[in-house]
């Protein structure tokens, strides 16, 4: 909590007397000027007790700030909505929203961007068509069967010598290796 610091008697001592006061009428408002800044004193100490007890009730209810926070900001949303001006701004947003969805133009536009939205998906579904069917087509031709056999034969060749190692490892000797399917290089 900020506060603007109040000046103590002993600167109000220093301060010269408003023109026209007698010494009896400021020794007077110098004597309520110090009993105002020791309730304003009393009080703030009064307040952070207070608030410590708050705290500590919060505590043992379980609530946090979070909680707190999230009451603050639906009650003040609520307000918001209650409000005279949210409720003639939202009368008026009603009201050119009606008119701009009967308008020609927003017509016209909406049917344009319907029909470029079902053109669109067509022409998608037609290139999504002929890449399927190329990648059909690429997967029956010889250079891939071909290609599908040789990495069949490396694998096998792999796998094959893993297999009947006795330790996981291929063996420099050929020991135990399959024969090869195909010797042509790649």
């Amino acid at each position: 909590m900020t506060d603007v610091p109040v000046e103590g008697a002993a600167a109000a001592a220093r301060a010269p007397a408003f023109e026209g006061l007698t010494p009896a009428e400021e020794e007077e408002l110098r004597t309520e000027l110090a009993k105002v800044e020791e309730e304003i004193g009393t009080l703030r100490q009064v307040l952070a007790a207070k608030e410590r007890h708050c705290g500590e009730l919060k505590r043992k209810l379980g609530l946090t700030p979070f909680d707190g926070l999230k009451q603050n900001l639906s009650k003040s949303w609520h307000d918001v909505q209650v409000s005279t001006a949210y409720m003639k701004t939202s009368e008026t947003l009603g009201e050119w929203n009606e008119k701009v969805t009967r308008s020609d133009f927003y017509k016209k536009t909406q049917e344009t961007l319907s029909q470029a939205g079902q053109k669109t998906s067509a022409a998608l579904s037609n290139v999504g068509s002929a890449i399927s069917r190329k990648f059909g087509d690429m997967r029956n031709s010889a250079t891939f069967k071909s290609f599908e056999d040789r990495v069949g034969t490396i694998k096998s060749r792999v796998v094959g010598s893993r297999e009947n190692s006795t330790d996981g490892l291929h063996s420099p000797t050929g020991v135990g290796d399959k024969p090869p399917q195909d010797n042509a290089p790649f």
